[in-house]
Parts: C-alpha cells; structure tokens; sequence
C-alpha cells in the first residue's frame, strides 16, 4: 500500500483509533536485483519496500498515543547486538515503554553477505547476542567477555525504563528449544491452530527443562481476513485463544498457509478492511 509518511500516519492512527492493541512491521535491509537472479525463490525482492523497524516506530510512536509498537521481526544476526540494544532502548524511552521486541535469525544469505555477517551460524550468534542486549538493558555499565562480543566496562544511555521483552519469531525445532530457554514469546507467523500443538509441546518442554515457567511464556499468532467470512474469523480467534494465545495479529498482505490477504493495493481498501475486522471481532477481547 505504499510506504509515504501520510500513508504510514493514516494506518497507525487509524489503528490505534479502532482499538487495535499493537502495530507490526517486518525487518529486510535490502533486496536482490530479481534481473540478476532469474531463479529467485524468495518472497521478497529490491521491489518490495520495506522502512527500517526502529526508524518506522519511532516516527509511529510521534503520532499516536497507547498502540503497542513491535517489529516483527527483527534479523538480529545480520545486525550488530550492541546497537540493536541501543536503538531498542532509545525506541521504548521515547514511545514511553511501547516496544516490544521480536527477533529471529532470516533466511536469506544474500543479506548477511552484503552486512559482513556470517550466515552459518546466526542460531547460535543470537543466543549469545540476547544476553548481550538484556546484559546492557540493566546495567548503567557492563563487562561482558563471550564466543562473539567483548564489553569491556561500558553501557548504553538511555536505559529503558523496564526489562524489554525479547519475542522469537521462527519454525524450527532449534527456534522452539531457544524460545522455551531464553524467550520471552513465540512470534507464530505462519503455523495454523490445527497444526501448532506440537510446537507448543516443544516449546513447553525447553521452557520446563531450563526451570522456567511455561505460563510465562506468550504466544502471538498471525491471522488474515482475505477467505471466510467474519462468524469464520470468530472462530478461528476462540480457537487461537483455546491454545493459549495471548496476542494475535491481523496481516491483510500475508500470503502463506492458512493466512490469506484481501485484494487490493491501496491505502483506503486496507483501512477499510481492518475496520471490517475489528467490528466483526472487537467484542472477543
């Protein structure tokens, strides 16, 4: 639908304006020439816009006043740790604790290459990158010596003014083991309730096995509103929410599994549609 200031503006405020809890944009840096890679199999492409998350909400978070402000996710690997604690923190002081944080690890090779990140072994790098971001979280000064960040006796400020929640977006058993160990979420983007129990047994079972309580631990769910009709989208809600899900998402543009978008590319239609859902479901919450 475009990526102008007003169009930004018109769908954040719109939003808020109709009770919606939060707000999500994805992460990507940069795209491939699709002319130079004829057989490109990913999803998205130099053609598809994306605004840098923490550049997007801290404009969003000027406009509005209570919506819940969460990229999702953000591709921490191909970041460096000790500036995302930085823009994260700077973003929640400034929104007046609005953030809430998702990360995962990407799939696509071609960004960490153009970044100078390794792509091999960005599971592991962003365990070891979280600690880094919650170490500097609370601490006016920290000194951290790991397999990939040295701090020698140094800190960020501002600090946020709470322990900032770190959600994990992902679908792999590697991803269920690290959300139930150092997780704070699961961002569920694209798995359908039919399907998902068995995650959330694998999830359960890390967070139990790292003495941790598994109630404590959210669930985010994306939903779409481009098949069924609104008693359909009802139902699919109750169900989300007989799982566990504590947060869910409408995505209008999401096209994969059970998430279907609506049709249409312009602003007035996709406002038109949030509005459409949030009266035929607003009273569920």
């Amino acid at each position: 639908i475009g990526g102008t200031p007003a169009i930004v503006r018109d769908f954040a405020q719109t939003a808020e304006g109709l009770g919606y809890s939060h707000i999500v944009a994805y992460d990507h840096v940069l795209g491939v020439n699709p002319a130079a890679y004829p057989d490109w199999r990913g999803p998205y492409t130099s053609q598809d816009l994306f605004h840098d998350p923490f550049t997007l909400f801290s404009y969003i978070a000027g406009f509005t006043d209570r919506i819940e402000l969460s990229p999702q996710i953000v591709i921490l690997p191909q970041r460096q740790a000790v500036l995302v604690a930085k823009q994260a923190a700077s973003l929640d002081v400034l929104s007046s604790g609005r953030l809430r944080l998702g990360i995962g690890i990407g799939w696509n090779e071609i960004e960490y290459i153009a970044l100078g990140e390794n792509f091999h072994d960005r599971g592991k790098r962003s365990e070891e990158q979280i600690a880094v971001m919650r170490a500097l979280w609370a601490e006016p000064h920290v000194v951290f010596e790991g397999e990939y960040h040295t701090i020698p006796d140094a800190g960020i400020n501002p600090l946020p003014a709470r322990p900032l929640e770190v959600w994990i977006g992902g679908g792999a058993s590697a991803t269920f083991d690290r959300i139930g160990r150092i997780g704070d979420g699961w961002l569920n983007i694209y798995v359908s309730a039919d399907q998902v129990q068995a995650a959330l047994d694998k999830i359960r079972a890390s967070t139990i096995k790292a003495g941790r309580d598994p109630d404590e631990i959210g669930l985010e769910c994306w939903t779409g509103m481009g098949s069924g009709s609104p008693e359909d989208w009802r139902a699919e809600l109750e169900t989300w929410r007989g799982v566990g899900a504590t947060h869910i998402t409408l995505n209008t543009i999401f096209n994969r599994g059970h998430i279907k978008p609506i049709e249409g590319r312009n602003v007035a239609t996709h406002l038109k549609a949030i509005e459409t859902y949030m009266a035929a479901v607003g009273d569920l919450f």
